[in-house]
């Protein structure tokens, strides 16, 4: 899990097939479109990057840099 001043960044958890990111609801919405491309499955609040195939450090970057500025007033750990 990554964290800025307090706040949720971004979580990853890793699993048998895949790796799950979780850029909370907020960034999986803004990132829809890039995720779908990228050939990566999602749900509402994650999305599944499978072993197999590659990672796209630039689309990780852009989701850590939207909510390390879209959270930049947040004083909670999580958007409310």
């Amino acid at each position: 899990m990554f964290t800025d001043h307090g706040t949720f960044i971004l979580g990853i958890s890793i699993a048998k097939h895949h790796m799950s990111v979780s850029p909370e609801e907020a960034g999986m919405a803004t990132f829809a479109d890039p995720i779908a491309e990228a050939g990566y499955s999602a749900t509402k609040g994650l999305f599944r990057i499978p072993w197999n195939q590659p990672v796209n450090y630039e689309l990780l970057a852009k989701m850590i840099e939207f909510n390390i500025q879209d959270k930049e007033t947040c004083a909670g750990f999580w958007r409310k």
